[in-house]
């Protein structure tokens, strides 16, 4: 037997000091204590060598490379991460000893609903029963360490917390889409769905800003009044800038509606029909349709009355009495909310002129009719948000119409002739129809049918960056 004592072996050349004969030979160091490279340096094992004899410290190594998706044979000192999203599989133990660990965590967050069920290898125990662990929470991580054959494998850590990074933002689909700097617009001129398919970590940013129109009411025919504009409701989230109008509801609780991950059916309210001369059995305004959005509602408008028979009706905003038999005021805000929808429609007045009034506009009641020979008074002024991104102007009463052949029929919502607030101005024939998607009410008319109302609108923004 060869034999070299030394004190030291120091590198002359290259990079790389080899120790031993290669393969089939074992380089033995004998020694109290063995120092393995130097400060900041690394020791590694070559590739496809193993280790034995260091023992394991309370961990194991996790297969990152392997995510498990069907059932499988786990082998101690390893940690797997199990996707069930597809479907619920078992993770089996290996043989039990002393000191063998397994750890597993769930990869999809989806063992709530497909369980992974830990299953031990023969007679062995988990927790000191030979039955099966099924794992069923949310994010569950375990890590299972096998001490004797008494409690068999023990769990050490149980993780549900479920930590995983949030998103900041809501994503949603339905209805069409526009953005508007860091904020989404969903608008709805009729009926559909608006799906939250994720919601923010941060609360506030839960809180929908909306407008929620209902279609306005029909005007009277005959020297009738005109129709009511439909209800307004309207929140301003402070995290969605934009110009709300004076109706803002934040951030009372009963006007917010603050979302989930989940389907919200969108109702858009459509306009009530005009009323007919020769009036007939149902001779006034008919009012308009609801609209509404994650349990807030406006009110369709009231319809305008007809000379002689019905009445004003009343509703989100009240629709206008006609010149002849005016008979009551119709309210504004029907049902009542706050901040109101809307407001009550205009007093007519008889005599041989007989001069109708304008219905209601969710910005202001609309003004009582002051002779029966003047000029037919507009309806009540809408209002203006820019919640689209641009300035809309929406919901203003219907104009009216009186028996005077020379009178001016009044206007939708604004002077004498005009149709803004997408409110029909009255006349003395044919229809003056409110604008479609503005809640605006239908102008009246002497003769022929009067106007019908507008429908109503459903939009909703949102920040989502």
């Amino acid at each position: 037997m060869s034999k070299i004592e030394v004190d030291a072996i120091t590198q002359q050349s290259g990079t790389t000091v080899t120790v031993g004969g290669g393969a089939c030979k074992t380089a033995v160091v004998d020694a109290t204590t063995v120092t393995l490279g130097r400060s900041g340096g690394t020791v590694q094992l070559a590739s496809g060598a193993s280790q034995s004899g260091f023992g394991r410290t309370g961990t194991v190594d996790w297969q990152t490379g392997s995510i498990k998706t069907a059932t499988f044979t786990a082998a101690s000192g390893e940690g797997y991460f199990a996707n069930t999203s597809g479907s619920a599989f078992n993770m089996n133990l290996p043989a039990g000893v002393a000191g063998a660990i397994v750890s597993v965590a769930d990869y999809a967050e989806s063992f709530n609903s497909n369980n992974l069920t830990v299953v031990p290898n023969g007679t062995d125990k988990i927790g000191s029963l030979n039955q099966n662990a099924v794992l069923s929470t949310e994010g569950q991580s375990v890590t299972l360490v096998y001490v004797d054959s008494t409690q068999g494998w023990i769990n050490t850590m149980d993780s549900t917390s479920n930590v995983r990074g949030a998103p900041l933002f809501v994503a949603a689909t339905g209805g069409t889409i526009t953005t508007s700097g860091n904020c989404k617009i969903h608008t709805f001129t009729g009926p559909g769905t608006f799906t939250v398919t994720q919601i923010g970590s941060c609360a506030t940013n839960n809180i929908m800003s909306h407008v929620i129109l209902a279609g306005g009411g029909g005007g009277g025919g005959d020297r009738g009044g005109g129709g009511g504009a439909g209800g307004y409701r309207e929140v301003k989230n402070p995290v969605t800038p934009f110009t709300a109008s004076p109706l803002d509801g934040y951030p009372s609780a009963p006007n917010r509606v603050t979302v989930t991950a989940q389907a919200y059916p969108i109702v858009v309210g459509g306009g009530g029909a005009g009323g007919t001369q020769p009036a007939p059995s149902s001779p006034s305004g008919v009012s308009g349709s609801d609209s509404s959005f994650g349990g807030i509602t406006g009110a369709g408008g009231g319809g305008g009355k007809n000379s002689n028979t019905g009445s004003a009706l009343s509703g989100g905003s009240g629709g206008g009495t006609s010149g002849s038999a005016p008979g009551g005021r119709a309210s504004g805000n029907t049902p009542p909310v706050s901040p109101s929808q809307g407001n009550p429609g205009g007093l007519g007045q008889d005599g041989s002129f007989a001069t109708g009034a304008g219905g209601g506009g969710a910005g202001a009641a609309a003004a009582d009719a002051s002779s029966p020979s003047g000029n037919s008074p507009p309806g009540g002024a809408g209002v203006t948000t820019t919640i689209p991104g641009s300035p809309l102007a929406v919901a203003g009463g219907g104009g009216s119409t009186g028996k005077n052949p020379a009178a001016t029929g009044g206007g939708g919502g604004a002077s004498s002739g005009s149709t803004a607030f997408g409110a029909g101005a009255g006349g003395t024939a044919g229809t003056n129809p409110g604008t479609a998607n503005t809640g605006g009410g239908g102008g009246a008319s002497c003769t022929g049918t009067a106007g019908a109302g507008g429908s109503g609108i459903v939009i909703i923004r949102y920040k989502f960056q």
